[in-house]
Parts: structure tokens; sequence; C-alpha cells
């Protein structure tokens, strides 16, 4: 180890030490404030519960303090960063979101800072390049941090009956993916490499969106129920796949053929779908006006694949809003809207307005 690096570690612990602590006096400082609006019992529950996550945030940070240099060859950087200190804050929200789990709450409450932390896992990323200090420690973080909110904030929506309980799988599907890497590392068997995907960073966007509204109760119970089931299936796919790469049963080539397969087969078979389905819907159930010409106009952008996830995303918003009975042609509707705006309209599209926005990685 250069002799300049246990220097570079006192300053960074340093530092670390200076935000856990600003964290925990604003942590007291909102059990204080619990306190005179809510049960004292409440408000203890809340603190315990907010003050072992963020003391999990702040450990874990120090712990991987090594990884914060541009790559595995790079010196260390002299600070965190103003692209990991975002990040390290926006685990703070999720620490703060995470003590109203199993308490009886305003939804505001929990929806505000997880809305918060979901808006800096856009901006963290960014603001690491523009100041180019992107790190190994900001993409480790980056990824336990999205692994920890989507397990808090969808313990919330599932408790209240917001959405299915099933999607309690996608939750835990990143702990399993890694417990049984390291149980194969621990057997010495081998482990082969999963190839770079910005799907993966695409559907977990999607998800933290996704749980977004859920908690502010933007749409009806029907419909999210159904939502989070068409969101979570492709993410979990993506963990059998990887996980078939990684013990060697597939050829990583695999990545690269299915997702031509959807590109040429699979999404466009879900336009289709849409429109056929939206057709009838709008056929059997009187709608305003308005939003009858709104989802036609979407069938169309799906249908000639003219930004095809625009339409996609006002058909959902309008279908989670409006009182509907949840049956098989709701339902298909839901499911294949839901992929479209995930994977996009797929060959034959005439213009994929917003394909590059929603692959571009932006975390650090």
């Amino acid at each position: 180890m250069p002799k300049k690096q246990p220097y570079l570690f006192f300053n960074m612990k340093q530092e670390l030490q200076k935000i856990a602590i600003l964290g925990s006096v604003i942590l007291l400082s909102i059990f204080i404030e619990l306190t005179r609006k809510q049960n004292v019992l409440i408000a203890l529950q809340w603190f315990l519960q907010a003050g072992l996550i963020w003391g999990f945030i702040c450990q874990f940070t120090w712990w991987q303090l090594s990884l914060n240099r541009a790559n595995e060859h790079a010196p260390l950087y002299h600070a965190l960063g103003l692209g990991n200190r975002l990040t390290i804050l926006r685990g703070g929200l999720i620490a703060v979101t995470g003590g109203f789990l199993f308490l009886p709450h305003e939804v505001w409450f929990a929806a505000l800072p997880y809305s918060l932390s979901v808006i800096l896992d856009r901006v963290d990323g960014f603001v690491a390049r523009r100041y180019k200090q992107t790190s190994l420690l900001g993409t480790q973080l980056d990824i336990t941090f999205d692994a920890l909110g989507l397990m808090i904030a969808p313990l919330m929506a599932i408790s209240s009956g917001q959405i299915h309980w099933s999607y309690f799988l996608l939750s835990i599907a990143y702990y399993i993916y890694q417990a049984g890497l390291q149980y194969r590392k621990k057997q010495a068997l081998p482990i082969y490499s999963s190839p770079e995907n910005s799907l993966r960073r695409t559907l977990a966007g999607f998800q933290m969106g996704l749980i977004t509204l859920v908690l502010w109760s933007i749409f009806t119970s029907t419909f999210t129920i159904i939502a989070s089931i068409a969101f979570m299936l492709p993410v979990l796919f993506g963990f059998g796949i990887d996980w078939f790469i990684n013990t060697g049963k597939v050829n990583a080539q695999i990545i690269m053929t299915l997702a031509h397969i959807s590109d040429q087969i699979f999404q466009p078979i879900l336009r289709v779908l849409v429109v056929l389905s939206l057709f009838l819907f709008l056929k059997t159930n009187s709608t305003p006006h308005f939003i009858w010409l709104g989802l036609m106009l979407s069938m169309m952008t799906i249908f000639f694949g003219v930004a095809g996830r625009v339409g996609a995303l006002f058909i959902l918003i309008t279908l989670g809003l409006i009182d509907m009975q949840i049956n098989a042609l709701t339902s298909t509707i839901i499911i294949s809207a839901s992929w479209i705006l995930m994977l996009g309209t797929g060959h034959l599209s005439l213009w994929k307005f917003g394909d590059e926005w929603v692959k571009r990685y932006d975390g650090a």
C-alpha cells in the first residue's frame, strides 16, 4: 500500500464519522418531533428501527472505504466526494423510511423520504461524473442501498394491501442471489461472470418508481396489485438467467440471444396484444370522451412504435386512476403495457423516444 493511503483512509474515516453523527442528530430531532405528535412508544420504535438501519449504512460504508477509487489499480481519492455523500444521504432517507415500517402513520411520512431517495438515485451518479470522481465505492453503495430500499418500501406497501404479497420475492431475490454466490465461493465452486447489461439498472429503476407511486396511494389498489406482479416478473427472470450464467449452466451469450428474441418477437407481440385488449376494453366499457381519445392515441403510438413507452405510461396512469373491475382483459392490458414501458416497443418501431434516457446509467 502506498505511504499516502493510510492518511487518506484517516481523512475518509473522519469524514464518515462526521456524517454518521450528523445523521444521528437528525434522527434524534425527528424522534423528538414524533414524541410531540405521536405516542412515545411509537416514536421510540421508529427511532430504534431508523437508527439500526442508519447504523448499518454507516458501518457498511466504513467497510467499503478501500473501494473509493476509480478502479482496482487506481489510487484512493482524497475524500468521499460529493457523489458518494449524496448516496449516503440516500441511505439516510431510506433509514427514515424504514423507521415507519410496522407503524401506523400518515402515508406521506414514509412516501416523502423514499421519494427523495429515488430522485437522488438519478442524481448521485451524474454528480460523481460531473466532478470526475466515479468510484467502485459509489457503485457498491448504489447497489446495496437500492436493494435495501426495495426491501423496506415494498414491505410497507404489502402491509397496507397496496401490492401483492408475492412482490416480497423481488425484495429478497438480491439477498438470496448473493447468498448463493457466497456459498459457491466457500465450496470452491466456479463462478462465471455475467456480462454487463443495462437492463438490470433499468428494471430496478422502474421498481423504485412503481413503489414510490404506490406509497403515495395515487393509484387504486386493484390496479397496483396487478401492476406490481407485472413489474416484478422481469426482474425475477433476470436473476434466474444471471444465476444460470454464474453457475455455468448456460453460456453468457444467452443474454444477447434473449435480447434479440425480445426485440424481434416478444415486444412486437406485446404491442399487438395491448392494442387488441385495449380495443375490446373500450368497446365494452363506457369512458369519458377525453379518456377514450387519449387511450386511442396511446394505442396508435404503441402499434406503430412511435414513443410507445409514453403511450404505455399514459395507459397505465389512466387505468390506475379509474375505478375498474380486474378481470382477464384488464389484467392483460396492465401486464402488457407494463412490459412495454419497461422493455420498449422493439422491432419495427418508427421512433423509440425515451429508450436512450431509460437505459442510460446514472449510478456512480
